[in-house]
């Protein structure tokens, strides 16, 4: 009888080692998630910043830089995802209405009168947008987004 109950307590000891292993190999697991997550978040806030002083700068042209930012605030790993399309409407506004437009190869199998028809609508769109989101674009250089 003293044995079973030894051997009993051996094996509990065993599993309770075990288990407390587990959990710590788990929260250590959940440390380099949440550091790689914290990492691209960083890496996409300063890519962020740096198209919206190239934006500010006139380095990039509006359509290109709200392209960029669109797609880099979509990829941004925060769960929840916080409300960009209201927080930076006209971004927003302007990535949709030019998202159409044909780029890369596409663009360049274009005929040419096809090809300016959409450069020029595109920069009527920049020229009607500019000033709203440039003043979104300010904002965003400030971005700060921590886990």
């Amino acid at each position: 009888m003293e044995l079973a109950i030894g051997v009993g307590l051996v094996v509990i000891l065993v599993l309770g080692f075990y288990a407390g292993k587990l959990l710590f190999q788990l929260k250590a697991q959940k440390e380099r998630q949440n550091k790689a997550r914290q990492t691209r978040i960083d890496n996409i806030t300063e890519s962020i910043r740096t198209i919206s002083l190239a934006m500010e700068q006139q380095q990039c042209n509006l359509s290109e830089g709200v392209i960029r930012i669109c797609n880099l605030l979509d990829a941004m790993p925060i769960t929840p995802q916080p409300d960009y399309v209201a927080e930076y409407p006209s971004i927003h506004q302007l990535y949709e209405k030019i998202q159409r437009f044909d780029t890369h190869e596409a663009r360049n199998s274009l005929p040419k009168t096809e090809r300016r028809k959409q450069d020029t609508e595109r920069e009527q769109l920049e020229s009607e947008y500019e000033t709203l989101v440039l003043t979104e674009v300010g904002l965003l250089k400030s971005l700060v987004v921590n886990l």
